[in-house]
């Protein structure tokens, strides 16, 4: 077995590479890409250095980790920005700003109101009358803050 191991040269990484990276195009979400990438990586380092087989093993699995790692640090920032940027069932960025006409009397403090097909609870600092033009300020947790709309 150790032998085999011994045996191992740089074409040997780069044919792995190259079907890692083959085996990436039938779908594989890019779990491959940089396990390709990092044995790519080991058969450059092994045409350039003689290092033994326990040396390129751990160098491809710190390269994979290193890889992906790094990916994934891309990944959350890309996600996070694509995040804020979405409104889509992010009902604080769909509804702060709204303006709606009340269809009942709100009571200072805690109350319900309605908002399209949805009663929302909201809270407001002072005593509103049916028909008054409200505008939705804030949103704290499940919670709407509305003021009357100042023209």
């Amino acid at each position: 077995m150790f032998e085999i191991l011994d045996s191992i040269n740089y074409w040997h990484w780069l044919a792995f590479g190259l079907a890692l990276l083959a085996a990436e195009l039938l779908g594989t979400a890019g779990y491959m890409l940089w396990l390709g990438i990092s044995a790519l990586a080991v058969g450059l380092i092994l045409s350039i250095l003689p290092i033994s087989w326990q040396l390129q093993w751990v160098s491809f699995g710190v390269f994979s980790l290193l890889t992906t790692w790094l990916w994934w640090r891309k990944q959350l920032q890309s996600d996070k920005n694509d995040d804020q940027s979405r409104d889509l069932n992010q009902k604080d960025k769909q509804l702060v700003g709204q303006v709606i006409t009340l269809e009942e009397d709100i009571p200072a403090g805690k109350a319900r109101i309605r908002i399209g097909d949805t009663t929302w609870s909201a809270y407001s600092q002072q005593k509103l009358a049916k028909g008054t033009v409200v505008q939705v300020t804030e949103m704290k947790g499940i919670t709407l803050t509305i003021e009357p709309k100042v023209d």
